[in-house]
C-alpha cells in the first residue's frame, strides 16, 4: 500500500473516531477536501501556523502528491519571522523550492498573472478574532482576486481563540484600511470560515462579486470552546495571555503608550518613560524579527503588567477593556500628542477618540456601540458554522 494511501487512511480514521473528542481543525479533515483538489494545481495562502499536528500543510500535501503551484505569503511572511510592517519578499521557499508570492506591502492583492497555472486556491491561517489583525484583510483580497479570475477558493477553518464574544465599535467604512476592511466590530466573534461566508454573502468584494467558496469546518468546536493556540500566530503574540489581551491593548498602537514591544511581555503590559507609578519597569530593545524599532527604544519605562489578568481573567471577562486606554489618556502629561494618526484606523472610527478626549466613561462609550453591535450579531447569525 502506498504512503499516500496510508496517510489518507490515517486522517480519515482520526475524523471518524474522534467525533466526541478534541477539536479537529479544517486542515485535518483531509477526506473532505483532498477529492476536490485531486489532479489540481493549487495555490496556498499559508504561514507558519498552517500546521496539521506538528507538520506544515505544505509538507503534508506534498507527501500526498498534491501539486502546489505557489504559496502566497501574508504579513510576517510564510515562515512567520518578519516583523510587523516590514517587507515580505517574494522568491522561492528554501526547503521545497516552491514559488512564494508576497501579499504584503504594495502587493496585497494577487494579480491575474500570479494565478498562472493555478486551478484552486486554499487559505489556511490561524486568526485571533480581532478586526485589525491583517490576515483577514489578506483573505478578502485573495477572495476578490479569485472571483475576478473564476477560481474556486477554499478555507480550511480554525477556531477563534477570542470567538466567544463580540465587542467594540463597528467599522465606519470611511475609515476602511488594511487594518480594517469590513463593517464589523473590533472583536467580531467569527472564525475565518464564517467571515469568508459573510464577505461573500454581504457582497463586500469589489463590485459586489462573489467567489466560489468552500469552507472545511472544524469538528467538536463551539464559540465557547476555549482554544489554546499550538503555535504563536505572529511574532509579538507569544502567549495565550497576549492573545486574550490583544483586542484591548492593540488600540495602544495608535497612541504614545508602549505595550511591551521589544520586551518579553509584548501585548501583556503598558507604560511609558514619564509615567509616575506602576508595578512594572521595562526597557524596550531591538529584537530581530519581532520588534526591531519599538517605541521608547532603550529608555526605561514604568507601567503595568497585565499578564496575570490575561491568564486568569480575560477569557471570563469576555469584553473589550477600554478602561486602560482611558486611564492612560488621563495620566498623560501631553494629551494633544497622545493619539497618533493610526488610532482612528485601528478603532475603525473617529468617534472613540473624541469620546475619550471628551471624558466619557468606559460604560458610556460601550453603551454607544450597542445598537450597531445588535445589528451585527443579528446579521452574523446567518453565517455561523458553530454553536454559540
Amino acid at each position: 500500500m502506498s504512503r499516500r494511501i496510508l496517510l489518507l487512511l490515517l486522517f480519515i480514521s482520526i475524523s471518524i473516531f474522534n467525533i466526541e473528542g478534541e477539536i479537529i481543525i479544517g486542515a485535518e479533515r483531509m477526506e473532505s477536501y483532498l477529492p476536490l483538489i485531486k489532479h489540481k494545481k493549487v495555490a496556498l495562502v499559508v504561514n507558519h501556523t498552517s500546521l496539521i499536528g506538528s507538520t506544515h500543510l505544505v509538507d503534508t500535501l506534498l507527501k500526498l502528491n498534491v501539486h502546489i503551484e505557489c504559496i502566497f505569503a501574508p504579513e510576517h511572511g510564510f515562515r512567520g519571522n518578519v516583523s510587523a510592517g516590514n517587507t515580505v519578499n517574494s522568491g522561492k521557499d528554501e526547503k521545497t523550492g516552491i514559488k512564494i508570492i508576497s501579499l504584503y506591502g504594495n502587493h496585497k492583492k494577487p494579480f491575474a498573472s500570479d494565478f498562472k497555472g493555478v486551478d484552486y486556491v486554499i487559505f489556511d491561517i490561524q486568526d485571533v478574532g480581532v478586526r485589525f489583525y491583517t490576515y483577514i484583510s489578506t483573505m478578502h483580497y485573495v477572495m476578490e482576486a479569485c472571483a475576478e479570475n473564476n477560481l474556486p477558493f477554499m478555507v480550511l477553518d480554525r477556531p477563534n481563540p477570542n470567538g466567544h464574544f463580540v465587542d467594540g465599535p463597528v467599522l465606519d467604512t470611511n475609515f476602511r484600511s488594511f487594518v480594517g476592511m469590513h463593517p464589523i466590530p473590533l472583536v467580531h466573534g467569527c472564525t475565518v470560515g464564517e467571515l469568508a461566508q459573510m464577505i461573500n454573502g454581504e457582497t463586500w468584494l469589489n463590485k459586489g462579486l462573489k467567489c466560489s467558496l468552500k469552507v472545511i469546518s472544524c469538528l467538536n468546536y463551539t464559540h465557547h470552546t476555549p482554544y489554546i493556540l499550538p503555535i504563536k500566530p505572529s511574532p509579538n503574540l507569544q502567549t495565550q495571555s497576549a492573545i486574550y489581551l490583544y483586542p484591548s491593548l492593540g488600540l495602544f498602537e495608535g497612541t504614545t503608550v508602549s505595550i511591551g514591544h521589544g520586551t518579553d511581555k509584548p501585548y501583556q503590559c503598558f507604560g511609558w518613560p514619564a509615567l509616575d507609578w506602576g508595578n512594572l519597569n521595562f526597557r524596550p530593545v531591538s529584537l530581530k524579527g519581532i520588534s526591531e524599532k519599538p517605541k521608547f527604544l532603550g529608555l526605561n519605562c514604568t507601567g503595568f503588567d497585565l499578564t496575570w489578568y490575561g491568564e486568569h481573567k480575560a477569557w471570563d471577562a469576555a469584553e473589550l477593556n477600554i478602561n486602560w486606554i482611558i486611564l492612560c489618556y488621563r495620566l498623560s502629561k501631553n494629551k494633544p500628542q497622545y493619539f497618533n494618526d493610526f488610532f482612528d484606523k485601528l478603532a475603525g472610527t473617529n468617534t472613540l477618540k473624541k469620546q475619550i478626549i471628551k471624558g466619557m466613561s468606559a460604560n458610556e462609550i460601550k453603551a454607544s456601540w450597542q445598537n450597531d453591535l445588535n445589528k451585527f450579531i443579528k446579521m452574523r447569525s446567518g453565517y455561523l458554522l458553530y454553536e454559540l
